[in-house]
């Protein structure tokens, strides 16, 4: 828990809330991206960090790109070491008036936050998928999905409880209180812009943290959409802050904030790689930490399973934003009895279904992958199971579209020896590997060293209590495709991280218990 302390030599001037006291040369007004591209709203599309309630350049920029087109939206702040440590401190001033305001208050705040994306919500959908290429039905439902986490901890905030102990000693009383941790390093992946933010954000403000947020390069453009909104909001400057970065930088940014000694909490979504590196830069300073890391997520179909259910499970869990997103399923598992069924049904569901294409064009499904990199990954995984015996059912190369594109595939006849068996592909990939028996299937699924959803299809009672309690995974559907709600815990097991986010839980991640002995009764 972040005591407030007053910063003197390395101490950052005081940043003044916008529109008020700015030295000469200061505008009021932040800079827009110029003119925008076609489409989107310029009143929401910022260029520059924001911190302290302020929007502040950098003395370089990055530029960011459309992944269907590679047309460039803009030039955006490209922060560096300097510009994380003045964030920190503007969030550190902030915390110590924040945490002190009363939990109706951050409440009422929270809910105006969530008020306004609403309100925006086109706005909103459309920067993402322009930044991130996700199909803008997808990304609709991304934006509504993102403003459900301010509207439940607006709620929640208002629901944080100690507790009164009655020790041994009659003239003793032992209370329990919760408080705020301090000054949250939040940092977020392109695949859900939005909703990553402020699963994390909307925990740590109602918990009566500061956050300062690092996004991922790919997809800065709708981290500074929701601080235009918390400005509009009220959030107090200085209590949401956002420093954009390039691939070139993130790595000292990543690094600075774990190891700022004003901040008492890292908050991470993203790779295991990644997160390893970041744990290891935290754990000089020993700062709390929540993690939800990469997935390898087993979808089980046994003998007893309704085969069309199974395969509109199987559509929407590997298929939403293009196979990019860490609860996707990334294995299927289809008993022998039910598999050639399963596989003919899944195929043409696939041809019938899915549609390539620009996100913003009403037909398409499935839009572009990130980056050309990420489609040579997806690529390499099909190359070498059919190299090793699988057949490509359906799909399996590059789309004429375009570079970042690749077709929905799915793959028979797979083994476990092949690198989509045991490696995450974060694309438009179904391999399907036979199993025999129960026992063969869940061996397979807990094979892999992280665990973070798996999904199984059956309509046997014993059957669906066993597996549900033997799969090594945080989230399990059952007989369900799609599992995350804003009311339930989302996180995984093994090294697919630490904590929880969401639900009643995810405030816990930034409150700190504290014990007091009241003697003298």
């Amino acid at each position: 828990m972040a005591t407030c302390l007053r910063l003197r030599s390395c101490r950052a001037p005081r940043l003044p809330p916008a529109g008020r006291g700015l030295r000469p040369g200061c505008p009021a007004q932040p800079r827009r991206s110029a003119g925008g591209p076609a489409g989107l709203s310029t009143a929401l599309l910022r260029t520059e960090s924001f911190v302290g309630g302020r929007w502040l350049p950098a003395a370089a920029a990055f530029p960011v790109h459309d992944p269907a087109s590679g047309a460039q939206l803009g030039l955006v702040a490209d922060c560096g070491v300097p510009e994380t440590r003045a964030a920190v401190r503007a969030a550190y001033e902030a915390f110590c008036s924040w945490r002190g305001v009363s939990a109706k208050e951050r409440s009422s705040l929270l809910r105006k936050w969530y008020d306004l994306m609403m309100q925006n919500k086109d706005d909103l959908a459309k920067i993402i998928t322009a930044e991130s290429g996700k199909p803008l039905k997808e990304a609709q439902g991304e934006v509504a999905y993102s403003a459900l986490f301010l509207e439940w901890f607006s709620e929640e905030a208002r629901r944080v409880y100690g507790d009164v102990i009655y020790t041994p000693a009659k003239e003793k009383r032992a209370l329990v209180l919760k408080q705020p941790l301090g000054v949250a390093a939040v940092i977020t992946p392109w695949n859900f812009p939005s909703a990553m933010i402020t699963r994390k954000v909307g925990a740590a403000l109602a918990a009566g943290c500061t956050v300062v947020v690092k996004p991922a390069e790919h997809t800065p453009f709708s981290a500074l959409a929701l601080a235009e909104l918390a400005d509009q909001a009220a959030i107090p400057p200085g209590v949401y802050n956002v420093i954009p970065c390039s691939r070139a930088k993130a790595k000292e940014v990543g690094e600075a904030l774990c190891t700022d000694p004003l901040v008492s909490k890292i908050s991470f979504t993203g790779s295991t790689a990644t997160g390893k590196i970041l744990l290891h830069h935290a754990a000089g300073s020993v700062k709390r930490v929540s993690m939800e890391l990469g997935g390898h997520a087993p979808f089980i179909v046994f003998n007893s399973a309704n085969v069309d259910q199974a395969v509109a499970g199987a559509m929407a869990s590997k298929f939403r934003n293009s196979g990019q997103t860490c609860v996707c399923s990334n294995r299927f598992l289809v008993q022998r009895g039910i598999h050639d069924s399963f596989v003919k049904k899944f195929a043409e569901a696939i041809k019938m279904n899915l549609r390539v294409g620009n996100g913003f064009e009403e037909r398409t499904t499935q839009g572009p992958l990130i980056d050309e990199k990420a489609v040579e990954k997806v690529e390499k995984h099909v190359n070498d199971a059919v190299s090793k015996g699988a057949t490509v059912v359906t799909g399996g190369k590059r789309h004429q579209l375009g570079k970042n594109f690749f077709e929905p595939t799915l793959l028979s006849n797979v083994t476990r020896d092949m690198l989509c068996s045991h490696e995450e592909t974060f694309g438009p990939l179904a391999p399907v590997i036979k199993f025999d028996t129960e026992e063969e299937a869940v061996a397979i699924a807990n094979a892999a060293d992280v665990g973070l959803a798996g999904y199984f299809y059956s309509q046997d009672p014993a059957q669906i209590w066993r597996v549900a309690e033997r799969l090594e995974v945080g989230m399990v559907g059952v007989n369900e495709g799609l599992i995350s709600s804003v009311e339930c815990p989302f996180g995984g097991v093994k090294q697919s991280g630490l904590g929880r986010e969401g639900s009643k839980y995810g405030i816990d991640e930034y409150l700190e218990l504290k014990y007091v002995c009241f003697g003298g009764l």
